[in-house]
């Protein structure tokens, strides 16, 4: 997410993946069935895995498909995710298969996320939407507002009337709440014998405010054959990879803080600049910009700009990844080379690597720091100054692997 202000509660999410999808008419549940090389259910769960403040999913699995699910989850996803995965039979309906999900969600998860199997190109930017949003307000769901002329008709398919459509929106998922609130919402429901449509309409009934979040047009739920050959054609246009470089110099001075992937490291001298002069932060930044065919850190954040003055450059990274993601893609690994003589780097990298992964929305383990010496040639081996570079690779929002 964007420049918290608060920080997120754990996380979890249930994807109730217990119907046969007999709409679909298929011998196999639809969440089996392939999507671009890949079984739409795990296309599903990578989505969130990919979310670093997704702790644990939850699968709930059609009964007599359950061996087959774990099956195929363990076989497509990587073993850090499938240490994060669990899995339980689901139930005739949808609620029931959400509440046995909500059964398997560890203690310390305080925010629950419900998504549909059957939503394959859900985007981290709307995961994150919900997430934020229900975190401020206590319960969200992911929502389009409705584009098309809506029309009333009567039992013989004559036009009756013209619907407003200025308040009415699309209800997609992630569905998220307050785990509190959301059980509170299933328990009222059990006791009035209510079955909703969607968890909203749970907390609805037990009178809990719901808000709306921006969902996607792309985030549409695969229903009938039609609806998989669109979202194919989607991956095909979407699932796209660019490469960036960047790199960065700045000379050693008296009188500045030496800050280096946002870490302020104890040495005698600076780097002089017209920011904090992060050097690994603005190779970072200039990959990005160079990935997206954006120009380089100069163009978007000039020397000129008294605004910039002293500005902390993990602010300018923050900003050049959300470019990024609003062209639709996000970061799929980042290298940099830091080259400098002095002082020692070595035990300051993993907090770089932090600092950077939180402005770039991955884990640290996403980014890799390293730290070389020119052997004492050159500027920077002269301890004139420090230097970057640094590579990465953006990956289209959709793209999972």
């Amino acid at each position: 997410m964007n420049d918290h202000t608060f920080p997120l509660p754990p996380a979890g999410v249930v994807i109730p993946a217990g119907g046969t999808g007999s709409r679909f008419g298929h011998a196999r549940p639809k969440q089996f069935l392939d999507l671009a090389g890949l079984p739409i259910l795990v296309r599903t769960c990578r989505a969130f895995f990919a979310v670093e403040a997704i702790r644990v999913v939850v699968v709930a699995a059609p009964a007599d498909f359950f061996e087959h699910t774990a099956d195929l989850l363990h076989a497509h996803l990587p073993a850090q995710d499938v240490e994060r995965l669990r899995l339980t039979v689901g139930g005739v309906t949808r609620q029931d298969s959400v509440r046995a999900g909500l059964r398997q969600l560890p203690p310390e998860i305080e925010l629950v996320l419900v998504h549909d199997a059957a939503r394959p190109l859900v985007d981290r930017a709307t995961i994150c939407r919900c997430l934020e949003g229900a975190t401020r307000h206590g319960a969200v769901i992911a929502a389009v507002p409705v584009k098309d002329t809506l029309k009333r008709i009567d039992d013989h398919g004559t036009i009756v009337a013209t619907v407003d459509r200025s308040a009415l929106w699309q209800a997609q998922t992630p569905q998220a709440a307050r785990r509190p609130l959301l059980e509170r919402a299933f328990a009222e429901a059990l006791r009035t014998g209510f079955v909703g449509t969607d968890e909203a309409s749970l907390l609805e009934a037990a009178d809990i405010p719901v808000q709306v979040v921006a969902g996607s047009e792309e985030n549409g739920k695969i229903t009938r054959p039609e609806d998989l050959r669109v979202a194919a054609a989607l991956l095909s246009r979407e699932d796209s990879m660019k490469i960036g470089h960047g790199f960065d110099a700045h000379r050693l001075v008296a009188g500045r803080k030496l800050i280096l992937g946002g870490v302020t490291i104890d040495y005698e001298l600076g780097l002089d600049g017209h920011s904090d002069a992060d050097v690994v932060a603005h190779a970072l930044t200039d990959a990005l910009l160079g990935a997206l065919g954006a120009g380089d850190i100069g163009r978007h954040f000039p020397d000129t700009d008294p605004h910039y003055q002293g500005i902390d450059s993990l602010l300018l990274l923050s900003r050049a990844y959300n470019l990024a993601e609003q062209q639709g893609f996000r970061l799929g690994n980042a290298d940099i080379t830091i080259v400098c003589q002095r002082p020692r780097l070595a035990p300051h990298l993993a907090a770089m690597a932090s600092h950077l992964a939180r402005c770039c929305q991955v884990a640290p383990a996403a980014i890799n720091i390293k730290a070389t010496t020119t052997e004492k040639m050159g500027y920077t081996g002269r301890g004139e100054g420090i230097a970057a570079h640094a590579v990465v690779l953006l990956r289209s929002n959709h793209g999972c692997e």
